[in-house]
């Protein structure tokens, strides 16, 4: 299966608590935090629902 990297690029600060718990989800703690994930539907839909703060790239 395809992987990404999903990179923290802008704060969680000032968002709205479900934004937080997302990024916690996809294990982003700190500003230019990383995690590689596995592609699946799940995953997808927690990116793109917090995609103005991440910068995803395929590996």
């Amino acid at each position: 299966m395809a992987q990404i990297k999903v990179k923290l690029v802008r704060s969680a600060i000032d968002r709205p608590e479900r934004q937080k718990r997302t990024v916690q989800s996809l294990g982003l703690n700190k500003m230019n935090s990383t995690a590689q994930h596995e592609v699946n539907p799940s995953i997808m839909g927690m990116v793109n629902s917090v995609k103005h703060l991440l910068e995803v790239t395929e590996l």
